[in-house]
């Protein structure tokens, strides 16, 4: 692909998934396509200005901050301590689902230096030229990162990103409720639980999770196994109460829910509140998943930025936020001064976690289908 076919298609303003499966026609594959994205955006520089370090090109650090992140995701006193410690004020805004984060800056909203997607939506945010580069010689606590969540398939070498928070999506349950502890997305499929079941509002995650159920892969292609996940979906939502996700952990303390598809952290969120709340992998695997800070191409505070990723890279500070979301710290040096942190994945358990990648071309098929289980 040429120089000139890129700023095409860019300048289109096509949607990002259109903007991706067109380029994907054209034979360039998301990696080459990310980097040359990234060099239409960009001039090389000139004389003196290579040999310039990160911290003089980007310059002191600004006093404006502005972080886009899921909701209840953080300390309560993270970004207070960062503001007080590097007088800088910051905004802070959250969202419910990548989707909802990755059209909003699709759409062209520029206010936002950090935003914090799952590992499947970075080659997109890169291929479409929308995140900027990680200047890693300004992170001096890279190292207290646990090897296990980094160079994963979806930005290897960490180019545009570095790890927050880790965790898995499985089956939350009242203890108390359900007697034998469900061991299986059959659970879904159980009529003795009508009304008490609610499954994620998330059509990655509910297909994913049908998939899995049959033994194949949730980030499955194939147009015979999608089918059947479909119905097995379909046969589920006779049973459900609702599609509904973070929501959820107030039905489940309240006893309204029994049984729901739900990420682990949120569980454990929860739990705090009503100790007969449990959380288990099925035993047919299930997503494993990690999200990042990222900043994006349009970021007016690049240096704060940086400067909050180190932050968070500090043990305490990292400890601190894996503790009140009850979410995995991919900081191993902050999983160390844990009491009790979320163990890292074992080689079997490892076997039948698997993380969601970004479906390509592919996406507009798996709509469909979460559309039609849906109207169902």
């Amino acid at each position: 692909m040429t120089r000139d076919r890129l700023q095409q298609l860019r300048a289109d303003r096509t949607s990002r998934r259109a903007f991706v499966q067109r380029a994907l026609t054209l034979g360039v594959g998301l990696g080459p396509l990310g980097a040359l994205l990234a060099a239409c955006g960009r001039d090389a520089p000139k004389g003196e200005t290579i040999r310039m370090g990160a911290a003089e090109r980007l310059g002191p650090i600004e006093k404006e901050l502005h972080i886009y992140n899921w909701s209840d995701y953080i300390a309560e006193d993270t970004v207070a301590n960062f503001e007080r410690e590097f007088r800088v004020k910051v905004t802070y805004d959250t969202y419910e689902s990548n989707e909802e984060m990755v059209a909003k800056l699709q759409a062209g909203a520029t206010g936002y230096d950090l935003v914090v997607p799952s590992s499947y939506t970075i080659p997109v945010l890169t291929a479409t030229g929308m995140l900027a580069p990680v200047h890693r010689e300004l992170l001096t606590n890279w190292g207290n990162l646990s090897p296990l969540f980094l160079d994963l398939a979806s930005d290897h070498g960490n180019e545009y990103s570095v790890p927050w928070l880790w965790g898995t999506l499985g089956i939350a349950y009242r203890a108390d409720k359900v007697g034998t502890p469900p061991d299986s997305w059959s659970v879904f499929h159980d009529a003795r639980f009508r009304q008490k079941l609610t499954m994620m509002d998330d059509g990655r995650e509910v297909i994913g999770a049908m998939l899995r159920y049959r033994g194949h892969s949730l980030n499955s292609v194939n147009q015979a196994e999608l089918a059947g996940a479909k119905a097995d979906a379909i046969v589920a939502k006779k049973y459900l109460q609702a599609y509904v996700s973070a929501p959820v952990k107030g039905q489940l303390i309240a006893g309204d829910v029994w049984i729901a598809q739900l990420w682990n952290g949120d569980t454990m969120q929860a739990k705090k509140e009503q100790a007969s709340i449990d959380y288990v992998v099925p035993k047919e695997g299930a997503t494993l998943w990690s999200d990042s800070l990222v900043i994006p191409a349009s970021a007016a505070n690049p240096r704060a930025a940086h400067e909050f990723m180190n932050y968070i890279l500090r043990p305490e500070v990292g400890a601190a936020i894996s503790t009140l979301t009850g979410y995995g710290t991919p900081n191993a040096a902050a999983a160390a001064r844990m009491p009790a942190p979320v163990p890292y994945p074992t080689p079997a358990e490892l076997t039948r976690l698997e993380y969601q990648v970004d479906l390509g071309e592919h996406t507009e098929l798996w709509d469909r289908i979460w559309s039609e289980i849906k109207s169902a």
